[in-house]
């Protein structure tokens, strides 16, 4: 009889796939998790490098037999157990309202959803609105983990907040992602009065692909291509006022290496392979949009980055610059794909969305940010 001893785990951090716990009663037959039966195509019980193209291969497959079994990944997750745990919703505290799985595409898909989150102490009778979205390649992930994000802006009373969900790339491919996410900022405008928001004053942060989109909305506020007609208040705008980019792609064309292979979340995401599909690659990257108009962005990446390339911001913060956008960029000196620990972080992130969602004066510093090394190493 199959019973799992370990529940799977989803690797948060990466951006290239999805990394699974799958343990088995020794006794037993190996029992994979869903996830890894998908990645499995052949259902040999292995992946191959054409099966999961990832950065973090090499680290998994540590007898270096070219593919990687449960038993391989199941130790790898044991090794990291922290950064690997997908992590439940957090419990709203007592000071926030929360209004969760509010569909904003006139659909029950619970992708299609986001999550409200209101101060009971609130400042103002109309409170700017921070949106988070989630990263995981846009293959994984979900808008759980947005409520840790945004909480601390919400419980100044001073914000309101949103995590958005979207349809991942097993259920739809470019630009079902940014459809989505521009139909949750056009619910958020349609909702302003019911909720006590500002219309006027909504800024976006997210992490990775989530990066990737909210960059794609900052370039894209008025681009009809992208925009979609999901949900009640297409007459409503999907621009926003401010953009946090946290180490997003930015030119798909130009990342390179396993990027450009089959199997990476990039081919996913547009239907084929990036050098196959250029202009596919083009259609869904932030910097073939770049315009004066765009809003303010604040841009940090760690400058070894092994999932997402530090020049992908590099790239975005040029050509925003060359156009006259206002861009700053704060490099997290050997900073990884995440897992940012400075204070410095938030405190510079807090200044932002006060200067430009709330008024209030502000320098934001470009000055690198040093990563320390971590423990035992």
């Amino acid at each position: 009889m199959l019973r799992f001893c370990l529940p799977a785990l989803l690797c948060a951090t990466s951006l290239c796939g999805t990394l699974l716990l799958s343990a088995t009663n020794a006794a037993a037959q190996p029992q994979t998790s869903q996830a890894f039966q998908r990645l499995d195509r052949n259902k040999d019980g292995e992946l191959t490098q054409d099966e999961f193209s990832g950065a973090l291969f090499e680290r998994i497959d540590t007898n270096k037999d070219g593919k990687i079994t449960a038993e391989e990944d199941r130790a790898f997750q044991q090794r990291r157990p922290a950064a690997n745990r997908q992590r439940p919703a957090m419990n709203t505290p007592d000071n926030i309202q929360a209004e969760r799985d509010l569909f904003y595409a006139e659909t029950e898909n619970p992708r299609q959803s986001l999550d409200l989150y209101l101060p009971k102490n609130r400042t103002s009778d109309r409170l700017p609105v921070v949106v988070f979205i989630h990263g995981g390649g846009w293959q994984n992930g979900d808008k759980n983990g947005g409520a840790r994000r945004i909480s601390e802006y919400v419980e100044s009373g001073n914000y309101a907040g949103v995590s958005v969900g979207y349809r991942l790339t097993d259920e739809a491919s470019w630009p079902a992602q940014i459809h989505d996410c521009k139909a949750a900022i056009r619910w958020i405008r349609g909702n302003a009065d019911k909720y006590g928001l500002d219309a006027d004053r909504i800024g976006v942060y997210g992490p990775s692909a989530g990066g990737h989109l909210v960059a794609m909305l900052g370039v894209a506020g008025d681009v009809k291509d992208l925009e979609g007609d999901l949900g009640s208040y297409t007459d409503q705008s999907s621009a926003v006022q401010c953009v946090i980019d946290h180490y997003g792609p930015a030119d798909l064309f130009t990342m390179g290496g396993w990027h450009d292979r089959p199997n990476s979340p990039e081919a996913k995401l547009i239907g084929g392979t990036v050098p196959d599909n250029p202009e596919l690659a083009k259609k869904a990257s932030p910097v073939t949009y770049v315009t004066a108009n765009d809003p303010p962005f604040l841009i940090i990446h760690g400058t070894a980055d092994p999932v997402v390339p530090y020049d992908q911001s590099e790239r975005l913060h040029a050509a925003l610059l060359k156009v006259g956008a206002d861009s700053t960029l704060i490099p997290i000196t050997n900073g990884s794909h995440g897992g940012f620990v400075s204070p410095e972080v938030p405190a510079r992130m807090r200044t932002f969305f006060d200067k430009h969602l709330r008024g209030i004066d502000g320098e934001i510093s470009d000055e690198p940010i040093a990563q320390p090394p971590r423990r035992g190493r």
